[in-house]
């Protein structure tokens, strides 16, 4: 198969979707790759490595798109790259389609075949393309929060960790999945006193028995939430429902009982974000302000760190894009439940449009559901 990674195009996107280590293992396995130039400059891979590794490397994302039977990108097309697309060819990447009637509307006028990263699941519910941005997304959040906490950034002025005689910022985590334990390691670690709310009462457990109770962790209903963040100096949204559009937990007047220079770091926002007055920011232009409080909401965080991203989304996704470029795309699906619950959209036998293959997508959109053959 012919496999093709042309360069992201949004708005401060740095990864790429394939490490030159990935094209020589495709190649081994008798594929070829090919790359649009400085496709992975970004994340500090040269044209000159993928070059070695025995890529062809190709001018524009036109031709990458002309030439592959399967495009291995990291974000959704954007609405230019739509008619780059083929009918009938398969799209490897993240999608979150759930808030996106546009894109998705677009993409089965194409005809793809699209698995959606974040939906790759295995019987035991892990997302195993998944779980590797959301720990680098929960990490960077405090991070970020703490930064802008700084008074230079309009923040409340406060230490994540506090001072000798001087209390440290209160740090409340909606979420106690991937991001959310990761954000509130990195929390507690900076010193900060940190809230864990979820509805899973393991995760809770979980989350009390590696942190010996260190961590507050508190059951998720609309008091408890509002009571939490309305005393956070960082509130980190962390929900996520596989394939669904993310509800709405933490509501304005919520947020206006927050103090002001406060700071809301939404993770969900690729999902259409936690919070009620999220709206998607870039790196570019990453805050806003409601109520006096700071929020951060970027759906591609981990795109600020692209080379340790990059590196930890081409480790979780190349076992899945060699068994589809070996087995083709209805044989790979058919043969394995976690790729069926990542085919998001897909083109049926004799049909000029494709269908939505994913539940939760279809019910957040009204449109018809129509499952994968067996």
């Amino acid at each position: 198969m012919i496999i093709g990674v042309p360069k992201e195009v949004k708005a401060q996107e740095h990864r790429v979707g394939m490490v030159p280590a990935g094209v020589l293992s495709l190649l081994q396995h008798g594929h070829e790759v090919v790359v649009q130039q400085h496709a992975g400059e970004g994340a500090g891979y040269t044209d000159g490595e993928y070059l070695a590794a025995g890529a062809r490397m190709l001018t524009g994302a036109g031709d990458v798109y002309a030439q592959a039977e399967l495009i291995c990108k990291v974000k959704e097309p954007l609405m230019e790259e739509v008619p780059l697309l083929q009918k009938g060819q398969i799209l490897f990447c993240y999608l979150h389609l759930a808030p996106l009637p546009e894109l998705t509307e677009r993409l089965l006028e194409a005809g793809v075949n699209a698995i959606a990263l974040e939906t790759i699941q295995t019987d035991d519910g892990y997302l195993p393309c998944l779980v590797p941005m959301s720990e680098i997304a929960g990490r960077m959040a405090v991070q970020i929060a703490a930064r802008h906490l700084e008074h230079e950034l309009g923040g409340r002025g406060i230490l994540l960790s506090g001072a000798s005689g001087a209390e440290p910022a209160n740090v409340a985590v909606i979420g106690g999945g991937c991001a959310g334990i990761n954000a509130a390691r990195v929390a507690y670690g900076m010193g900060a006193r940190v809230t864990v709310l979820d509805i899973d009462g393991r995760k809770l457990a979980h989350i009390d028995e590696v942190f010996g109770g260190r961590i507050s962790t508190v059951f998720s209903d609309p008091q408890s939430i509002r009571r939490n963040v309305a005393g956070a100096d960082a509130v980190i949204g962390a929900v996520l429902v596989p394939g669904c559009r993310a509800p709405q937990l933490v509501l304005e007047d919520m947020i206006a009982e927050m103090r002001p220079g406060s700071v809301i770091i939404d993770i969900s926002v690729d999902q259409g974000g936690c919070v009620a007055t999220c709206r998607p920011t870039t790196h570019e232009h990453p805050t806003y302000r409601v109520h006096d409080v700071i929020h951060y909401c970027v759906p591609n965080m981990p795109g600020a760190v692209p080379r340790t991203s990059t590196q930890a989304l081409a480790n979780a996704t190349l076992p899945w894009l060699q068994r589809v470029a070996s087995l083709g795309f209805k044989k790979a699906v058919a043969e394995s439940d976690p790729l069926r619950k990542g085919v998001n959209v897909y083109l049926p036998e004799r049909r000029q449009r494709s269908v939505v293959s994913c539940k939760p997508v279809a019910e957040a959109l009204g449109l018809e559901y129509m499952d994968f053959p067996n």
